[in-house]
Parts: structure tokens; C-alpha cells; sequence
């Protein structure tokens, strides 16, 4: 049976997205660190958990990429 594979479109996409979570992830652990509210910190922190596991979900979906083979 073949190996299932992202199409050039789809890898571009997820690259893109996983480039933007990135960005996401790294401005909400920096603005935790200026942030005196605790409801907010609580709530940039909640953000950098899902977003940890969406990056690492989206990195799996990266992989199925034909290129990165």
C-alpha cells in the first residue's frame, strides 16, 4: 500500500501555519514575562500549552511531506 503524502499546496499551508503558531507561541511567552495581571498570565499560559501542542501535532503532519522525504 502507498504511503499517504501532503500535496505541494498542503505542506506549503501547514508550513505556513506552523510558522504563524510559532510566532504565536513565542509572543505570548514574552508578554508573560511584562504582565502583572494574574487572570492574564494565567490566560497567556493556557495559550502557550495549546499551542506547544499544536506545533507538535502540525510538525507530525509536516513530516507526511514528499518533500522531507
Amino acid at each position: 500500500m502507498d504511503k499517504e503524502y501532503l500535496a505541494l499546496h498542503e505542506t506549503m499551508e501547514t508550513h505556513e501555519i506552523l510558522n504563524f503558531k510559532t510566532i504565536c507561541l513565542l509572543r505570548s511567552k514574552l508578554m508573560q514575562g511584562i504582565c502583572f495581571d494574574n487572570e492574564l498570565k494565567a490566560l497567556m499560559e493556557k495559550d502557550v500549552q495549546q499551542s506547544i501542542m499544536d506545533i507538535n501535532e502540525l510538525v507530525d503532519l509536516y513530516k507526511k511531506s514528499k518533500l522531507l522525504q
